[in-house]
């Protein structure tokens, strides 16, 4: 009798992208992909109904990072991994807090992915060398993943109330963490706030 298959969900809202993903896993033996999602108010339900061993979510959908945390909370046998397209340390430390197992670059090799998903599978944790190295050079980061966000949908050019929804928080919220990061960083304004963050390779 053969090995047990990993289940693998994907979250990735680019079509040829997601395609050429689910083409390569599943021509392993090993690997078998039991859902491909274009968003990630979709992964929970998901991953609840069919208990993978594993979810592939490109950091670029949307909720992507807010599903990877309830992933950890709500189907703990699933072990997540982060594929982005730049390597920025301040991604990788959020998935560190997040309890993400692995975090991989969009142009990695096929069969650097596939084992990445073995790895991960058994409770391994896989990270890009070259990100890892970075990360480790660049300051300590003061701010919480959540302020992350936050400052990062500033830095896109989104007002509080365009935050507030994307984030699903208050406005009142956001201005609250757009006051905290202002004193963390600090920064004269929110404008200068991004300017640290950005030149820290936090965001």
């Amino acid at each position: 009798m053969g090995a047990e298959l990993i289940h693998v969900l994907i979250a990735e809202d680019l079509h040829l992208m997601r395609g050429g993903l689910v083409a390569l896993l599943s021509a392993e033996t090993d690997i078998a992909v039991v859902s491909e999602l274009d968003s990630g108010e979709k992964i929970i339900s998901a991953a609840l109904e069919l208990s993978p061993d594993v979810a592939l979510i490109d950091i670029r959908v949307r909720g992507g990072f807010a599903a990877a945390i309830a992933l950890h909370k709500q189907v703990p046998k699933c072990g997540t991994i982060i594929m982005a397209e730049h390597r920025r340390p301040r991604d990788l430390r959020r998935g560190m807090n997040a309890h993400i197992l692995g975090f991989v670059l969009t142009d990695v090799r096929p069969a650097t992915l596939a084992d990445a998903v073995r790895r991960v599978a058994r409770g391994e944790r896989v990270v890009d060398s070259e990100l890892a190295f970075a990360t480790l050079e660049t300051a300590q980061n003061p701010l919480t993943s959540r302020e992350l966000e936050v400052l990062e949908a500033a830095a896109q050019g989104a007002s509080p109330d365009e935050i507030a929804e994307q984030l699903y928080l208050s406005v009142r919220t956001v201005r609250n963490h757009l006051s905290r990061i202002i004193g963390k960083t600090s920064a004269r304004n929110r404008v200068d706030a991004i300017r640290i963050a950005g030149e820290a390779g936090w965001l």
